[in-house]
């Protein structure tokens, strides 16, 4: 009995230890050394990596709430209240956000943009650019749902992504300003003792942030620094500049941790084909029922 109170009492201690004490804990584990790479010298990023957040709905903090209420249309072929009725099937999970400081800092006009983009984010012609299948961008690329492989050699290195078959190649060598804009845009990196700095210009401005409306301008530049933390756990941190979009430089953060076993593998999200008939359905000489 007196073994296992002491056993509670230092449960107790764990659990009421001050945030600075948990902080300098935290802060001694940046100096984890990861496995070295295919060049021996830098961190082995090798492997399939995912989010366990909800930042894909929203980057900004947020509670749970119901999806938006679609209003019938050409890219609702169904009842308002039909689709209403889908309830927690359709439900936003509630999430802490990644947007360090918890607000992004739109300018006035920005704002009313994303407060538009919010209340139509299901309409094919100006909703979310994932609603039809268009490729993510960056950063929205490494926080969405589905999975994501690095395939890393000592001279390069990309990216695959699960969703829509989407890739990223980091170039060592800077040939220089993109010579168009993309998708996913430019990807340009370096090392930075163990963080993997990588500079993405380039972008169009069709992409968005996440569900909820947050977007930019084809004048956004994304640093990225991927950072090994621990076994199986990366650090991703990306600032995002835009000074057609915001009053001012702006950070996410979030883990990246890597799959095992089985799980350690993508597996295909061709979407063209599950928005088809929403897309073009219309055009059929005879419409589906």
């Amino acid at each position: 009995m007196m073994k296992f109170m002491a056993a509670l009492a230092v449960v107790g201690l764990v659990a009421a230890a001050p945030a600075p004490v948990l902080a300098q804990k935290a802060k001694a584990g940046a100096t984890y050394k990861a496995p070295r790479g295919p060049d021996g010298k830098h961190p082995d990023l090798n492997g399939v990596w995912q989010v366990m957040n909800t930042a894909g709905w929203d980057i900004e903090p947020h509670a749970a709430r119901a999806a938006l209420q679609m209003r019938p249309g050409p890219f609702v072929p169904v009842p308002a209240k039909a689709v209403v009725a889908l309830g927690a099937v359709g439900a936003v999970p509630a999430g802490l956000g990644i947007v360090e400081g918890g607000e992004i800092p739109y300018t006035p006009e920005a704002k009313k943009k994303r407060d538009e983009n919010r209340a139509n984010y299901l309409s094919l012609e100006t909703g979310d650019p994932e609603v039809k299948c268009y490729l993510p961008g960056v950063p929205r690329a490494n926080y969405m749902h589905l999975p994501f492989q690095i395939f890393q050699s000592e001279k390069s290195m990309i990216v695959a992504y699960e969703y829509a078959g989407a890739v990223r190649n980091f170039l060592f060598t800077d040939p220089g300003p993109a010579p168009v804009d993309s998708w996913m845009g430019q990807s340009v990196a370096k090392w930075d003792g163990d963080s993997l700095v990588v500079t993405v210009t380039g972008m169009n401005d069709r992409t968005w942030f996440d569900r909820a409306g947050n977007h930019h301008s084809d004048q956004m530049k994304v640093e990225e620094r991927w950072t090994p933390t621990g076994p199986g756990v990366m650090r991703y941190e990306a600032t995002i500049t835009d000074p057609a979009t915001f009053t001012r430089p702006w950070k996410m953060s979030f883990n990246l941790y890597k799959r095992q076993g089985e799980d350690a593998r993508l597996n295909q999200f061709k979407c063209v084909e599950f928005v088809e008939e929403l897309m073009y359905g219309d055009l059929r000489k005879e419409p589906l029922k």
